[in-house]
């Protein structure tokens, strides 16, 4: 299949720009070990571990590492997040960011060079073709089954 355009494309990987200013940020020296809830964007480039949940946009930083459940809108991944990840919006694993666990979001994009590994459940994806359900779930003899 030489000559034809292969569906995996390479691209730039520049994270795109955030709409809202970053209202909450921990620095590369940081470590920080509980609960945490936040509004609007928030950046981590430190050490992360426990439980990250609300509504807004969360920045993993290119040395941050975090390990815990996250229950976000938003995540964009630079570096390393371990656990759970529960997003209402997307996922975006860049090409330093490195994702060990199990993703929960109707939207998932890796960049190239980016690493996921675990399971991945695309939650509200066909929720909004209910009446179409049954269709997936009938068998179907194709000619090439065996």
């Amino acid at each position: 299949m030489s000559g034809g355009k292969s569906i995996f494309s390479k691209s730039i990987s520049t994270p795109p720009p955030t709409p809202e200013e970053i209202s909450a940020y921990l620095g590369k020296e940081t470590l920080f070990e509980g609960k945490m809830t936040f509004e609007g964007v928030f950046r981590l480039d430190g050490k992360f571990e426990g439980e990250i949940f609300e509504s807004g946009t969360f920045i993993v930083g290119e040395t941050a590492i975090v390990k815990g459940k996250i229950g976000i809108n938003t995540i964009i991944i630079n570096g390393l997040v371990e656990g759970e990840v529960y997003a209402k919006g997307r996922v975006e694993i860049h090409s330093t960011g490195k994702v060990y666990g199990n993703l929960f979001t109707p939207i998932l994009t890796i960049n190239e060079g980016g690493i996921f590994e675990g399971h991945c459940k695309m939650e509200g994806v066909l929720n909004r073709k209910e009446e179409n359900l049954d269709i997936l779930s009938q068998k179907v003899d194709h000619p090439l089954t065996v």
